[in-house]
Formats: structure tokens, C-alpha cells, sequence
């Protein structure tokens, strides 16, 4: 008997569409969380390879009419595609299909606009589903081509649905967009008094469901909100973490976790929560060791991380979820360097859940925070008193590059 919780999900279709990318998730996993996470139930995956996507129906008509085979008989009532689709290309499988179709950047807008708590993030959120809605406008409402416009009523003459509805989503975006300024001036006071105080700053980044909240609460006892779920965290969150080694207070920030594909609405509309990761003086990025595609993880990350400006910070590799491990697949040694691209990182291998290894990182963390002092002119420089070269690290860590395949125990 289907669990009662579980009844009311709309019952979906995924379709992945191979296109010869290297990082083509031929089972659907990534797509199959996003989905539940959204409040979905998959009831079929269904994946094809192509040369090029189809201009109007991205995977061709003879696929196209596969899949429509395949909801009805399940009773499917949603689509969901892997891929971005083009508003053209949506509309025209909707007509074929004769249900909703998506695709990723939807769905993950949807997780995003549900787990926004704060005002910033809530604003964010908005910009990016105004922005992608823009593009939209042309899906399924025939309406839109009618024209307004006459005494009495919205818009000027002749002004058909369509324009007056593309003005009033590029007004809302415009105001949108005013208000995050106001909030991303706020967050620079805010900074600004953390860098006054001499603050070492140290934010948390990486894959989603990494492990990045769960740390963060075990390093700093704190009750951010984390599950194994796919964006459990949305807000930055910074707590002040203090190392009893050395008696050094740093600031430890939280971060929304990156994913493939990850639209670049969300990129452009989340830049103030991820600046904080652009001004820290040192990333931990969050790996999660347990899971077999986390080299395509962690390119994603230094990928995206490069993209927002923060691709000379300074990085710790923390591989999380020790305890996932099982003896013969956990490493040889809790701390070592790994090299990249011809760049050595330091790396550590921790369980934020059991603990394990935590200890080690602190004492890590504790070496490195007092290297910096901020100077009177604002500038990063080190005990010795002489500014410090921001491509230098103490960890040997290089410039963000994409990833080499790397065995995990060295």
C-alpha cells in the first residue's frame, strides 16, 4: 500500500538526453533527488543519445512520442528533463505530450524559492524565477498574442498581452534587483566591521548535500538547519569559532552548496550571498568522500567558483562522511596532500557525524588563522609585517583549475 505522504507527489518522467558530456549522469540519480526533493515521485527514467539536441522537440519526434507512450501508461503526470530546455522546445513537447513539461533549472528554482528563509535569500530567489519566467513568456498561454490597449484600459495602443506582461516581469525585476543592492550593502558594513576586527575569515563551500551544514554545526556548536537533502542550506549563515589551541576567534560562514548546471540566474542572483566566499581568506571545500562521482563534484565546485570571482581564495580539501566509508575503501592516512593540475592541496579526511578527525582540523585551522593580521590600510599581510602574495598559502594550495581524475588514498 502506497504511503499516504507519498500519494499526492506528482508522478514524473525523467529523461536524460546524452549529448557526449563528459559528466552525463546515466542513471538519473542527480535528477531523481532533485525531483523528490521538490516534492515529486519519479515512476520511470528514461535516458537517449544524440549528436545534437533536436531545435523543436530536443530529443526528435520519434523519442518524443516514446515518451508520451510511456507517461500515459504509467500515469504520469509531469516530464521532467535533465537538460535546460528552450522555452520553443517546451512548449512544443507539451503539445505533444499533452502534459507539463520541465526541465532542471525549473526544478531547482522551485527547491530554492521553498527553502529560502532569509530576506536576502527570499529576494534572490525571486530575481532568478522573474528572470527565467521572462524568457517563458512564449510557452503555453495563446492568450498573450491579443492585443490591449484603448481607452480604459492597461497598456498603450495596440499593445499586445505578451509585451505589457514582459514590462510588468522587467519592472518587477528592475525593483528586485534595487533591493538586493540595498541588502548587499548592508552585508558590506557587515563585513567591514568583521575586517576592522581583524577577523580571519573562513567559508564553507562545495557540492551540495557534501556535508557543509553538518561541519559547520560540529565545529561551531550551532543549530543550522541540515539533512541528507539536496540544498538543505540556502542562507549563509557565520558564526564566530573559536580555536582553543591558539586562542584565536575566526569567522565561519556557511554557504548555499553548488550543482551541476547550476543555473546561471541562480549564479548571478545569489552573488551576495556567495560573496562571502569570494572575500574569505580561506575556503574549506566540503567533499564527500562516500560518493563515487565526487571528482566531477569538485570540478563543478572550482568551476563555479572561478565563475563568481573567488578563484585565487586560498583551499583546504575537507573529505567528509569518513564514517560512509567502509575499511577497505577508507584512507591510508587522516591528512596529506594531493595534487591537481600540477597544484598541491592540502587535504583531511573527517566525519562530521561521528566526529572523527574533527580534532585534526581545528588544529589545522588554528595554524593557519593566525599566519594574517589585517594591516591599517585594510590590506592581508603577514606576521612579519610584509603584504603577503594572495597566490601563496601555507598549505602549498594553488589558483582553482579543472580536475585531473585522482585516486582518493594516495
Amino acid at each position: 500500500m502506497a504511503n499516504p505522504e507519498q500519494s499526492h507527489r506528482a508522478a514524473a518522467v525523467l529523461v536524460g538526453v546524452d549529448l557526449g558530456a563528459p559528466n552525463f549522469d546515466g542513471e538519473l540519480e542527480e535528477l531523481g533527488l532533485l525531483a523528490e526533493t521538490a516534492g515529486m515521485r519519479p515512476v520511470a527514467r528514461l535516458t537517449c543519445k544524440r549528436k545534437a539536441p533536436d531545435a523543436a522537440l530536443f530529443v526528435g519526434s520519434g523519442k518524443a512520442e516514446e515518451i508520451r507512450a510511456l507517461a500515459a501508461e504509467l500515469g504520469a503526470e509531469e516530464v521532467l528533463f535533465d537538460q535546460t530546455l528552450s522555452p520553443v522546445q517546451q512548449r512544443n513537447l507539451e503539445r505533444v505530450m499533452g502534459l507539463p513539461v520541465n526541465d532542471r533549472t525549473l526544478v531547482i528554482l522551485e527547491i530554492f524559492a521553498e527553502r529560502a528563509r532569509s530576506h536576502e535569500g527570499k529576494l534572490q530567489v525571486e530575481l532568478a524565477r522573474l528572470q527565467y519566467l521572462s524568457t517563458r513568456l512564449v510557452r503555453r498561454w495563446s492568450h498573450l498574442e491579443r492585443q490591449r490597449g484603448g481607452i480604459g484600459t492597461r497598456g498603450g495602443p495596440g499593445e499586445t498581452q505578451i509585451e505589457l506582461d514582459r514590462r510588468m516581469i522587467g519592472d518587477s525585476i528592475k525593483r528586485t534587483k534595487d533591493r538586493l543592492v540595498k541588502v548587499k550593502r548592508q552585508r558590506q558594513t557587515q563585513r567591514r566591521h568583521r575586517e576592522r576586527r581583524g577577523a580571519f575569515n573562513i567559508s564553507l563551500v562545495g557540492y551540495t548535500n557534501a556535508g557543509k551544514s553538518t561541519l559547520f554545526n560540529a565545529l561551531v556548536k550551532a543549530r543550522a538547519y541540515a539533512a541528507d537533502q539536496l540544498f538543505a542550506t540556502l542562507d549563509t549563515t557565520t558564526r564566530q569559532l573559536y580555536l582553543g589551541e591558539t586562542g584565536v576567534s575566526v569567522s565561519l560562514s556557511d554557504t548555499v552548496g553548488f550543482i551541476r548546471d547550476l543555473p546561471h540566474g541562480l549564479i548571478d542572483a545569489f552573488q551576495a550571498t556567495l560573496q562571502e566566499a569570494v572575500d574569505a581568506d580561506l575556503l574549506l571545500h566540503v567533499v564527500d568522500a562516500s560518493n563515487p562521482g565526487y571528482h566531477e563534484q569538485m570540478a563543478e565546485v572550482q568551476r563555479v567558483l572561478q565563475e563568481i570571482g573567488a578563484g585565487d581564495v586560498p583551499q583546504l580539501l575537507v573529505f567528509n562522511k569518513l564514517d560512509a566509508l567502509d575499511d577497505a575503501r577508507r584512507p591510508l592516512a587522516a591528512q596529506d596532500v594531493v595534487e591537481i593540475d600540477g597544484r598541491t592541496f592540502g587535504r583531511l579526511f573527517v566525519s562530521a557525524q561521528s566526529g572523527e578527525g574533527l580534532q585534526l582540523l581545528r588544529a589545522e585551522l588554528a595554524r593557519l588563522a593566525p599566519a594574517s593580521r589585517v594591516a591599517p590600510d585594510g590590506n592581508r599581510e603577514s606576521e612579519s609585517g610584509h603584504l603577503s602574495d594572495p597566490s601563496e598559502s601555507a598549505l602549498g594550495i594553488g589558483h582553482n583549475n579543472s580536475l585531473n581524475s585522482q585516486d582518493l588514498y594516495e
